[in-house]
């Protein structure tokens, strides 16, 4: 079934809102003010409370509107559909504009604050490369025949590629020499790219093979999470105010994907928590889903004169962090393992009362729990780490209830052509 409908406004998951007969319809490629001709997914005969639907025809298009610079992650209707970029159909201003009005409207349905619109800062080099080669890690699926390929939405398909124009140029120089797209795999093989940004060349002026020399064997090729090229353990290096951080991180582990996006949250938050201690002789930090150290390790270093607890549910990064701590020569820190909430239960005296909090949640956020527990510690400044407006929205909520003040918000497009984004918040107790 299809319908013309007038674009509304912006809405999650990289839509936006239209009517049809009082009905809400969720538009994947659309933009707001369009007129759009739009074909409803099925079924959409059912009593539902909404539709969802697809753009097939532009009538009156947005000035953000832009054709898509990777066509393959485009509409059904043009050929595209294998996701990874929703946003692909909108300018590079114009995505930063659509993030800036999510967050800002759910930290005022959800997180029930008046704010003017919150900024979203552009990675470095990401205009020149217009948004695209900024993955350090992909995944891919072997089609049928055992060539790599992506999933075609609503379908069972799998699209081979030859490329992945949203992974760095030291990645692709990686899968080029290897052959990857060349190669065949067991039908339905999980395939992951693993490429860490080499930092001392500027790797979108680079030949291949100067790529090739500053990579090394510091990739990761895992084939349904076994090792079929390169290195078990990667390294990875974060430059901060003048200092050099270095990182060890299992192949399959977790890391922040985009290229620029390490550095620029860790500086961030080292300059929100610069600001929260100073004057202070001593303090305790807490970093809460602490990962592999991204943060634990410069903070334990800057501060000497802190006490740090780190606290992590995944063995695996925990074993990072600690690894990651020596190489550092920081002994401040206390790394536990487990669930959050529980770990916080019972610590020793000296952890027990944080100053500041630095909290990196994933993507179901702190929740009501640990924010409780927060509070209820004495923490006077939180700088949380948030991948989901949503969820920050529903924390601030609770914080908000529990004494806590926004200071300061800043976003970060760490995730360019895709509705996602990376928001940092610092909450202080009222009246500081």
């Amino acid at each position: 079934m299809q319908a013309t409908v007038r674009i509304e406004r912006y809405a999650d998951q990289g839509r936006c809102v239209a009517h049809i007969d009082g009905r809400v319809v969720f538009v994947r490629f659309a933009l707001p003010g369009e007129l759009d001709t739009i074909e409803l997914d099925e079924p959409h005969n059912r009593d539902d409370r909404f539709w969802t639907g697809e753009v097939v025809e532009v009538k009156e298009a947005s000035d953000d509107r832009v054709e898509p610079v990777w066509p393959l992650a485009g509409p059904l209707s043009q050929g595209g559909g294998v996701g990874g970029a929703d946003l692909v159909h909108v300018s590079l201003p114009g995505q930063l504009k659509w993030k800036s009005a999510v967050i800002t409207g759910q930290m005022r349905r959800m997180g029930h604050l008046e704010l003017d619109e919150v900024p979203v800062a552009r990675m470095d080099g990401d205009n020149d490369e217009k948004g695209l080669h900024w993955r350090t890690r992909i995944e891919l699926i072997a089609d049928e025949e055992g060539r790599v390929s992506m999933r075609r939405r609503a379908s069972h398909t799998r699209v081979r590629i030859d490329t992945m124009p949203l992974a760095t140029r030291a990645l692709l120089a990686v899968a080029r020499e290897r052959k990857l797209f060349d190669e065949s795999f067991e039908p339905g093989a999980k395939i992951r790219i693993a490429v860490p940004e080499p930092r001392d060349i500027h790797t979108s002026r680079a030949s291949h093979k100067a790529l090739l020399e500053a990579i090394g064997d510091n990739y990761a090729i895992t084939v349904d999470g076994r090792l079929h090229a390169g290195s078990k353990r990667l390294k990875e290096i974060v430059d901060v105010d003048g200092k050099r951080y270095k990182y060890g991180v299992e192949a399959g582990g977790f890391w922040q994907v985009h290229r620029m996006a390490p550095p620029t949250l860790a500086k961030h938050v080292m300059r929100l928590v610069s600001q929260e201690l100073s004057g202070v002789r001593s303090a305790t930090l807490w970093d809460l889903f602490s990962g592999s150290g991204l943060f634990t390790v410069p903070l334990a270093h800057t501060f000497a004169h802190t006490k740090v607890l780190s606290v992590e549910g995944g063995r695996m990064a925990v074993r990072n962090a600690e690894r990651n701590l020596h190489i550092a020569r920081d002994s401040n820190v206390t790394a536990l393992q487990g669930d959050v909430s529980r770990r916080l239960r019972d610590l020793p005296a000296d952890l027990a009362e944080p100053d500041v909090v630095v909290l990196d949640p994933p993507r179901a956020g702190a929740k009501a729990k640990v924010c409780r527990q927060i509070a209820e510690a004495g923490a006077r400044s939180i700088v949380y780490i948030a991948c989901d407006e949503t969820s920050l929205a529903r924390d601030t909520a609770t914080l908000t209830t529990l004494g806590y003040a926004l200071k300061n918000i800043q976003a970060f497009d760490i995730y360019p052509q895709t509705h996602h984004v990376e928001t940092v918040a610092l909450f202080t107790r009222d009246g500081r």
